[in-house]
């Protein structure tokens, strides 16, 4: 079970990565300020590598969408948290459609290592 679930905490782990580089990106300013550039670099290279491992086994993109998606929703959250943004209730509401999307791709089939269902072949046309 843990060897299954493996490449999507690793997809997991990278998306919260994605949250940590977005924010220190915006913090080092412009790259004028050390230790959130070196924040970004380090995290950014992580999530990469840690997307990269994640899509051996899961397709590029469901997990494309999920890194993206749930890195996108904690950034934000953490901005309202931290009153870098305001707080809004459809802002929430938005960030949980994003997730619910992202966690609705995981559960359709076609997995790597898993076929997806056969589709019938086109019929030949005829002049």
């Amino acid at each position: 079970m843990l060897r299954r679930s493996f490449p999507w905490l690793v997809l997991l782990a990278s998306a919260v990565l994605e949250a940590v580089w977005a924010t220190a990106l915006g913090l080092s300013d412009g790259f004028s300020k050390p230790v959130p550039t070196l924040v970004f670099v380090v995290t950014a290279a992580l999530s990469m590598l840690g997307l990269g491992m994640a899509i051996r086994r899961i397709p590029l993109g469901t997990a494309y969408a999920i890194w993206v998606g749930v890195g996108a929703a904690l950034t934000v959250g953490w901005a309202m948290a931290t009153g870098v943004e305001p707080f809004s209730v459809l802002k929430v509401l938005f960030i949980a459609g994003i997730v619910g999307c992202a966690a609705g791709l995981k559960a359709l089939p076609g997995e790597k290592g898993h076929p997806a269902p056969e589709q019938p072949a086109p019929a030949a046309s005829h002049r």
